[in-house]
């Protein structure tokens, strides 16, 4: 007598095939989106950084005078 266990399951197959599917959608999306956000912050930094110095090296413009 065969094992019931071992028999193949073409529901479960198939069930066990779409998830994995959707599986790496959310994570080839995910991935995107932190890689997204990553440069994002990386290209703020950098600019922050390049502000900071160029700013030290450049004399602050006069203040305007108001006019009465």
């Amino acid at each position: 007598m065969k094992n019931p266990w071992t028999k193949k399951n073409p529901l479960l197959s198939m069930w066990l095939s779409g998830a994995n599917a959707v599986a790496g959608s959310a994570r080839s999306r995910g991935t995107a989106a932190l890689k997204r956000q990553a440069r994002s912050e990386m290209t703020k930094g950098m600019k922050q950084v390049t502000d900071f110095w160029t700013g030290a090296m450049v004399p602050t413009a006069p203040k305007k005078k108001k006019r009465r």
